[in-house]
């Protein structure tokens, strides 16, 4: 079916947010090489937040920036070494230094309706000579028009790639239908499209295939699922139904099963799975990385942390918007109190 599809794998990236950024240079060295051996195309080091991302408000890595990247970029024999950057997170200097240490690939992500910020970010990258992509998070907040203006934006500050992003896992494949559809439609022909989802309403996989038919050739995917809410789409999952479909692409179904099954699971915390808080996530479209925050709030106030995601949804948080979590707690708290 059409393009060959090029898998990024997010294991080390968005995984880090499952894992509160603690892996170890061992752990990423070896997960290097078993995704590197498994046949992935990209695969993306930094902090579960991006580049800057080791810090008091999204919690600080087991290792270095640094370190991080260049263990990848040293066990990854085929696999280009990618990085994400948040504007205001990171800084352009952040993807200098990422650029020196190795990294091939530059993610600069922006709010769905926040594409002018990243204009520096995304113009200096290409300037490095960097595979160039613009990422759009939480694409369920915004209509599928609107996205396409703010897509035409990052293509127009040199971005070579353009990413759906269900950062809450709360599109259906309708909504990324029409998403997809619109930039295969109304982006240049030289700009590739891309999607990242979330597995909250147990679509991750559904919803990266609907992107494919509609002309996606850039999917994201992790060993196990291992990232943010209920984890990203499974990479052994979603090779098993590409090579049902037939559908062209340089992973090996049993490498990333057995990474998926001895290696990354072992090294898991907390089971990445549909739970009632997962579950909440994308019925409520919040930002997937608040989950172990609204978890550790909701014990410490003694409050239901579903009650903390839904209100935050109410009040229209954003990646980054994290440290409303323990303010909306106390509230609850008081209102409990009260009643």
């Amino acid at each position: 079916m059409g393009k060959k599809v090029t898998i990024n794998d997010v294991t080390l990236r968005d995984g880090m947010h499952a894992i509160r950024h603690q892996y170890s240079k061992e752990q990423i060295a070896e997960l290097t090489r078993e995704i590197d051996d498994s046949g992935a195309d990209i695969i993306e080091a930094t902090h579960g937040d991006g580049l800057g991302g080791s810090s008091i408000q999204y919690g600080f890595s087991k290792e270095s920036e640094e370190d991080i990247i260049r263990t990848a970029v040293d066990n990854a024999k085929n696999a280009k070494v990618g990085v994400l950057l948040l504007p205001g997170i990171g800084v352009i200097e952040h993807l200098e230094k990422a650029y020196s240490y190795g990294a091939q690939v530059a993610r600069v992500a922006t709010h769905c309706t926040e594409a002018d910020v990243s204009e520096q970010h995304i113009g200096k990258a290409a300037q490095l000579g960097m595979d160039t992509v613009g990422f759009l998070m939480m694409s369920h907040r915004t209509t599928p028009e609107n996205l396409l203006e703010e897509a035409k934006k990052m293509e127009s500050y040199g971005a070579g790639t353009i990413y759906v992003v269900d950062s809450a896992g709360a599109l259906t494949m309708d909504d990324t239908r029409q998403r997809v559809s619109l930039f295969k439609e109304n982006l240049s022909s030289g700009t590739e499209i891309g999607f990242h989802g979330h597995n909250n309403l147990s679509l991750g996989v559904a919803n990266s295939i609907v992107a494919i038919e509609e002309g996606a050739n850039r999917i994201d995917a992790s060993l196990a699922g291992m990232g943010a809410g209920a984890g990203n789409t499974a990479t052994e999952q979603l090779v098993a139904v590409m090579n049902r479909m037939d559908i062209s692409h340089n992973l090996d179904l049993y490498k990333t099963m057995d990474a998926a099954e001895n290696l990354m699971k072992p090294m898991m915390e907390r089971p990445v799975q549909i739970d009632r808080l997962s579950l909440t996530l994308g019925y409520t479209g919040v930002y997937s990385s608040f989950l172990l925050f609204a978890e550790r709030a909701g014990k410490e106030y003694g409050v239901d942390a579903r009650d903390i995601l839904t209100r935050i949804s109410e009040m229209g948080a954003v990646g980054g918007q994290e440290d409303w979590i323990v303010g909306v707690a106390q509230e609850l708290a008081k209102e409990k109190q009260n009643a």
